[in-house]
């Protein structure tokens, strides 16, 4: 003890009894004012808002000095959790944190927190620990602790101190207000209403393409391609802009007047003379509408032409009532009739040329596929997991007149994007998966806009049919059907919305130990929308690919970068490979061609089963996710031109498989694949190469001890061990006969070797 600690002692106890007198008198003067005040808090009329927020650990320093010990003595614990539980249950300390923002949930946590801190710290902050000590001793008030505790409260939860802030970065009821550059411009907006196949989008692009500048905004990449190409047929020179591709009409790279992109690549940063953006209605959408909405408030056009059903309208013209413009409305008629049939199919043997049956689920189209190329007619399938070349080369197949093909089998992909000779358009079934604003799939009745939608493809204006037929394949389908294609689709009401890159990076500032996925959830959660025309979109694919790379040690913007990537999260191995190009962005670490390719198992084999081809179908996938990368990080991305020939390559494998669909599917009932039979099979053999190359192959023991590895790690299933047992004995004759085995070969490489590799050769060598 110092010399002058007794005085040191006074003075502290001074100081101390100065603010226990504040805050006493403080409780006293809340106690007299809470009967007449509101207790409790919400945002946006939520109730389970601050759930979002996990209390952060403090963690006292092992080299703090306990100066309250010194000064009082060391406190007995069990008589300090006495006390600490006494104040916790107190009515008056919780009407307390109720007016400090400390909700109930937020309580409970704060409570545990609290008395976790005071019973396991050795070095109590001094203050504090003085507080306890006269508590303890008769000399205070368990009310004392208030201070100190809404302290600790503060550390652990430090929303509490910014919480006006963070509902300013999350007011999004001014969303027009973010384009100052668009609002610059006095814009004409012209509406081109009409159902599928009324001309609306021609009329539209003729004003593009005769504009000195302007830019079309489509909702795929097909689309955008179609239009980039017919463009530059008519002398118009156009690029395309898609989130994996950049084509530029110049030979030298120049950029042109005209753009194609996709919507959500549209720059909102360029003047242009005429902006078409393409389905306007698609602002309703629960997971990409916010780009539709972007587009429409943000372009710097002096022309905006907008294409879309009738029932967008109102919406529009309230948005446009917010960013003072005015609206005009141009009206089209469908070109072609469109009749409703009274007799539904009910049998696959009364399917007819230029028939379109439209399945919701990639199981009936295999079934439907298989029943109609066993009756002798060919097939065309088209659903959205296919390569776009392979999407095309289908649709050209469907549409020469000159092939066999006349039936077409797909899924509601044909709705946009795709040119059909279709003459009559199949419902297969009327119920369709959807997904709800909270990202949970919901199976319902196909909505009055989907079914006109994918109706509207037959007898498409300028093609072979110039009148368009729709039934159901079900008889008590029917009814139904006509019942909904009887209607108008209802008007929109709201557009989406979505936080952009900023505003996350501005939470980040205030909460710094918060998650991505937290941050996200927690701006959703205080966000203030107007709920009369806008909504909050989908974030749960963005969480959970936050959630998937958490660990992983990256910057706040490229992680909010490889977040936004459009990703199939359903897609193991797609998820899969996203992790590991996160994992080498973090180290600095190229991903290079060859990595690739020895994690894709390049090069690639002609699918034998449906499993086959559903896996080659998520390679390609991970081409584009690549692509999409390179034009983000292009110098830990920088193979993208090798990477775009492989996945041609790639394409034209797929579309081989497409078009033997019916012996894929015998395939697999009758024998097991020999290329990658699924997700675990695949990860199975990367595993199984790794441990040849560190082991070896040479003895039967070792190949003893991979098949304990296999099994332990749970890579090995019932289903692959005979498959195995049968390579092993493979691999031991040709050992035998003097050849060695090579390390990449498995029971899922087809037996092909790389190139260069010789019978007999070492690697290395």
């Amino acid at each position: 003890m110092l010399t002058n600690g007794p005085r040191w002692t006074r003075c502290c106890r001074a100081v101390l009894n100065s603010v226990q007198s504040v805050s006493r008198s403080m409780i006293g003067v809340q106690r007299i004012l809470l009967p007449s005040t509101t207790i409790g808090t919400s945002y946006r009329g939520k109730k389970d808002d601050t759930r979002l927020f996990t209390p952060i650990p403090i963690r006292p320093s092992p080299d703090d000095i306990n100066v309250g010990a010194e000064l009082t003595g060391v406190l007995d614990k069990a008589e300090m959790l006495k006390v600490i539980l006494k104040f916790s249950n107190r009515k008056e300390i919780k009407f307390l944190c109720l007016e400090n923002g400390i909700d109930s949930n937020l309580q409970q946590q704060a409570f545990v927190s609290f008395r976790k801190y005071c019973l396991e710290t050795d070095a109590l902050p001094a203050d504090l620990h003085v507080v306890l000590s006269d508590i303890l001793q008769g000399a205070g008030h368990v009310d004392d602790i208030f201070p100190y505790f809404l302290r600790h409260v503060k550390q652990i939860f430090p929303h509490l101190e910014c919480m006006d802030d963070l509902k300013k970065i999350s007011d999004l009821r001014q969303p027009a207000n973010w384009y100052p550059n668009a609002r610059g411009m006095n814009r004409k907006v012209i509406f081109h209403s009409g159902p599928t196949n009324s001309g609306k989008t021609y009329h539209a692009m003729e004003r593009f393409l005769t504009a000195k500048s302007g830019v079309y905004c489509g909702p795929l990449k097909l689309l955008a391609s179609e239009v980039y190409n017919k463009s530059n047929q008519r002398g118009t020179a156009c690029d395309l802009v898609t989130g994996e591709e950049r084509k530029f009409a110049s030979p030298e790279g120049k950029p042109s007047a005209h753009v194609a992109c996709t919507v959500e690549m549209t720059s909102i940063n360029t003047p242009y003379e005429v902006a078409v953006i393409d389905e306007i209605q698609l602002l309703k959408d629960v997971g990409r509408g916010w780009a539709w909405t972007r587009a429409f408030l943000g372009l710097m056009a002096e022309e905006i032409h907008v294409c879309g059903e009738p029932g967008t309208a109102d919406l529009l013209q309230k948005l446009c009532e917010t960013t003072h413009e005015s609206l005009e409305v141009r009206n089209y008629k469908r070109l072609t009739p469109l009749h409703i049939e009274d007799q539904a199919l009910q049998t696959l043997d009364n399917v007819m040329p230029g028939d379109c049956i439209v399945c919701f689920s990639k199981n009936d189209i295999y079934a439907v596929s298989r029943e109609i190329e066993a009756r002798g007619k060919e097939v065309a399938v088209i659903y959205g997991g296919l390569p776009p070349g392979t999407k095309l080369a289908q649709a050209a197949k469907f549409n020469d007149p000159n092939n066999s093909c006349k039936v077409l089998v797909a899924t509601d992909a044909i709705g946009m994007g795709l040119n059909l000779s279709i003459r009559r358009v199949i419902f297969y079934s009327i119920i369709k998966p959807t997904m709800n604003q909270k990202g949970e799939k919901e199976m319902d009745t196909i909505s009055v806009s989907a079914a006109l939608q994918i109706a509207g493809r037959a007898g498409r204006y300028g093609m072979k049919w110039d009148e368009g037929y729709v039934t159901a394949f079900k008889a008590e389908d029917l009814h139904t059907l006509k019942g909904i294609l009887a209607q108008t689709p209802e008007p929109l009401t709201q557009a989406g919305l979505h936080p952009t890159a900023d505003m996350i990076e501005l939470y980040a500032y205030h909460l710094p130990n918060a998650t991505l996925s937290n941050l996200m959830e927690i701006f959703v959660s205080l966000s203030t929308v107007d709920d009369s025309l806008y909504f909050m979109c989908n974030t749960e694919d963005f969480k959970f690919l936050a959630e998937t790379i958490q660990h992983v040690p990256l910057p706040l913007r490229a992680r909010y970068i490889f977040c936004c990537a459009p990703i199939n999260r359903n897609m193991p191995f797609v998820c899969s490979m996203f992790l590991k190009y996160a994992r080498r962005y973090s180290r600095n670490e190229p991903v290079t061609f060859d990595w690739l390719c020895n994690q894709c198992g390049w090069p690639f084999q002609l699918p034998r089963t449906i499993i086959d081809l559903v896996h080659l179908e998520a390679v390609f996938d991970v081409l584009d996710l690549y692509l999409w990368l390179s034009y983000r990080f292009p110098d830990l991305f920088p193979d993208e031109k090798l990477v775009r020939d492989i996945q041609r390559e790639l394409d034209d494998i797929i579309q081989q498989g497409v078009f033997q669909i019916t012996k894929l599917l015998k395939n697999s009932e009758t024998a097991v694949s020999t290329n990658t039979p699924d997700e675990d099979s695949f990860v199975m053999r990367q595993k199984k190469s790794k441990y040849y190359r560190e082991a070896g192959t040479g003895s039967g023991g070792t190949r003893g001890r991979l098949t304990e590895r296999l099994l332990a790690q749970g890579l090995l299933t019932p289903a692959m061990l005979q498959e195995l047992k049968q390579e092993w004995d493979h691999q031991a004759k040709r050992t035998g006969k003097g050849e060695e085995a090579d390390d990449d070969d498995g029971p899922f490489d087809g037996g092909k070797k790389g190139p260069g590799r010789r019978k007999g050769s070492r690697k290395g060598k």
